[in-house]
């Protein structure tokens, strides 16, 4: 954490996030590759996964009956608890916990985020850290280890399916301490500024060399390939096709405006588990380079407000790249 002499290049941030965050061999898989190269990243857990299915009645999503949801829940007891251990073991190591709320209620399943009001939101997110804080309770699991992540640790995330009207899900963030969000859509890649209160890191899009334009996320790149169809013997060919996209956003933003890179993912096996190993090899060969580092959003912010302001208004009026 230093400050910018007038003039001088900021390093080139990549912030790797994953939404949902529940799977336990992708945050093995994901915390030794982030140990080879010193690199941070980001994990939107989705709250539920915190429920056992046998207590899924906990939870009842914003105009929807309880105990349904769009995602699954946690399973048994056994899968909770590990996912607990997992989320422990990664804040221990600097990685960063967020939220991706709960149901995941979408447009194919109303109503969804964009149709819901500043009090479905604060429902929304009463019940996601009211499930970090009480877990053990609600599954009756007092006896495995807690969840040790202070929940005022958890200070952003990004909505199910980018959905949202902005101006209601706002006073929720206020109300509940978040100082970031990365959940609505922008144009290229651009300095995150200061938007509805908190610190808004626009999701990206890239003019990919082999996708062409698209929004820089795991399932639009799917989409774009092949209309999000499964087909896992074509998987070597979409992980080369995102690992290309992935170099061309790093070389355009270090080239370019130095705009931090948002590597914007799932812990998926989708179409053959084509994705995941696209940005393990992207984190892999990257986030050792030289001006070069793997942050959580919350590092990003840190830096930011370290800086003389007139400095980070220079690099947010950088034009956007591509």
């Amino acid at each position: 954490m230093t400050r910018l002499a007038p003039g001088e290049n900021p390093p080139q941030f990549v912030i790797f996030s994953f939404d949902g965050a529940g799977w336990h061999d992708r945050w093995t898989e994901f915390r030794e590759a982030a140990a080879q190269v010193d690199a941070r990243f980001t994990g939107f857990l989705t709250g539920i996964y915190l429920l056992t299915d046998e207590h899924r009645d906990a939870y009842t999503g914003p105009g929807h009956p309880t105990g349904k949801a769009s995602v699954s829940f946690g399973g048994d007891a056994a899968t909770v608890t590990t996912l607990v251990g997992d989320l422990n073991a990664a804040y221990l190591e600097g990685h960063e916990i967020g939220t991706h709320y709960n149901g995941h209620f979408c447009a194919d399943n109303p109503p969804g985020g964009a149709s819901w009001s500043t009090a479905d939101w604060n429902s929304e997110l009463d019940q996601f850290f009211g499930f970090w804080n009480g877990w053990q309770e609600i599954d009756g699991l007092q006896g495995t280890p807690p969840l040790a992540i202070p929940a005022s640790e958890v200070k952003g995330g990004r909505t199910p399916c980018l959905e949202g009207s902005w101006d209601q899900i706002a006073p929720a963030w206020a109300a509940h301490g978040l100082t970031y969000d990365s959940s609505i859509p922008g144009s290229g890649i651009a300095w995150p500024r200061q938007e509805y209160g908190v610190w808004e890191f626009r999701m990206q899009t890239t003019s990919s060399p082999t996708l062409g334009s698209v929004m820089a996320m795991d399932y639009n790149f799917w989409y774009k390939f092949n209309k999000a169809k499964n087909e896992p013997e074509r998987a070597p060919e979409i992980r080369a096709a995102v690992l290309e996209t992935y170099r061309h956003m790093y070389d355009a933003a270090f080239t370019g405006n130095r705009a931090p890179v948002l590597v914007a993912n799932h812990f998926n096996q989708w179409s053959g588990n084509a994705f995941n190993p696209a940005a393990k090899d992207f984190m892999l060969e990257t986030c050792g380079r030289p001006e070069t580092i793997c942050a959580t959003y919350q590092d990003v912010i840190a830096w930011m407000n370290l800086q003389d302001p007139a400095v980070l208004a220079e690099l947010q009026a950088r034009p956007a790249v591509y």
